[in-house]
């Protein structure tokens, strides 16, 4: 599933078609795809894992879920999910998932929870998480309503950073565990951004996948662990258990 970073990716590729009109649209969803033809893109935009198309009256959500993908002028050999073609080139969506939101966009996002947004806040994203103490930092990291944008590598990778135990509780975290938490939430999320532009991403990955904990030189755990059994590889000498 591509992690916020990756769509921030396409939002800065497809900015081109912002101010375009849509020439012809085309696509296998369900949905009223035609409600778009002729219309006037105004802004492309993203939260978390959302890449946002808006118009004048109304906005396209597309989620591109676990195995989605994007071509822009170019197109793969499936049949696309939806296709904008425009003066100056085309959009091409595959396997996601689409869905119109009506109301402004600023009602419906709180970009102050999108790790990637200028808008991002540390301490609404602390307020949130002491509403939950009793929650695992391998679920909070997850929760998209606090962190909008990360996904299960960025967990990974941000809990071996700060040597946390995934299986710590939000509530028992020292108050500077927690600033930890929360700074290297964005801190990672910006430097995935940055190794995946230039194709060095999985170079950098310090557990996610791996065997042998680069700093211990011990075998890492591999487990499916919190409310969403996501994947997570850890190691249970440096990386501290806290419970409440």
């Amino acid at each position: 599933m591509p992690e916020g970073p990756s769509i921030v990716i396409l939002r800065e590729a497809a900015s081109v078609f912002a101010g375009e009109c849509v020439r012809e649209v085309g696509g296998n969803s369900r949905l009223d795809l035609a409600r778009m033809q002729g219309l006037r893109i105004h802004a492309v935009r993203s939260w978390g894992k959302h890449f946002l198309l808006q118009f004048e009256d109304f906005s396209l959500r597309v989620h591109l879920m676990l195995f989605g993908s994007y071509r822009i002028d170019e197109r793969k050999d499936t049949a696309a999910r939806l296709s904008l073609r425009f003066d100056n080139g085309e959009l091409n969506l595959y396997a996601c998932s689409l869905k119109y939101i009506e109301d402004d966009l600023d009602l419906a996002y709180d970009w102050s929870g999108d790790v990637m947004s200028d808008a991002w806040s540390p301490r609404a994203a602390r307020l949130k998480l002491k509403d939950h103490p009793t929650m695992r930092v391998c679920d909070a990291l997850l929760q998209q309503s606090i962190f909008a944008g990360v996904g299960n590598i960025i967990k990974n990778e941000v809990l071996f950073r700060i040597r946390l135990h995934p299986e710590s509780s939000v509530g028992a975290l020292p108050p500077r565990k927690l600033t930890e938490l929360i700074r290297e939430a964005r801190n990672y999320s910006f430097d995935f951004l940055a190794w995946k532009k230039t194709f060095v991403l999985k170079k950098h990955w310090l557990v996610y996948t791996k065997s042998v904990c680069p700093r211990c030189r011990i075998p890492l755990h591999r487990a499916h662990l919190g409310i969403t059994h996501r994947r997570s590889f850890y190691c249970g000498r440096c990386q501290i258990r806290h419970d409440g």
